[in-house]
């Protein structure tokens, strides 16, 4: 069995997505035969969002992925909050290159709300205040 699995298959997953992001942009780039900024040109700007926003984001989730398998080993909490944060990925990456506010903004909270709740619980955990198994 592998070390960390949850940690390596959302790390996987997020690299082929970012690897398909960044081609998107590169491919855009060259059929505008555009070197860097956007050339005034919606879709490579719409490319270029998600690409930076996943950037911004992604590795931060798996850190959190990675640190909640650190204490709790495998548990089926650690693949719900996987698969919630590659998920809110997923959509946010969709509604941003289709301009649709209807699918960001559910990502975007779906996000935000597992990552609070969980840094808060990883702070619990470290100052021992609940037992490791008790998320």
């Amino acid at each position: 069995m592998l070390p960390l699995p949850v940690t390596i298959c959302i790390t996987a997953v997020f690299v082929l997505m970012l690897t398909a992001l960044s081609l998107m942009v590169s491919v855009r780039r060259f059929q505008l035969n555009v070197l860097s900024g956007d050339g005034d040109d919606t879709t490579l700007r719409r490319r270029m969002r998600a690409h930076g926003n996943f950037i911004e984001n992604a590795p931060l989730c798996v850190l959190l992925v990675l640190s909640i398998e650190a204490i709790l080993a495998t548990s089926t909490v650690i693949w719900v909050v996987a698969i919630i944060l590659m998920a809110s990925r997923i959509l946010h990456v969709l509604g941003t290159l289709t301009r649709r506010k209807q699918i960001i903004a559910p990502a975007m909270i779906m996000q935000h709300i597992t990552l609070a709740i969980c840094g808060v619980w990883l702070l619990m955990q470290t100052f021992g205040n609940l037992s490791a198994g008790s998320l």
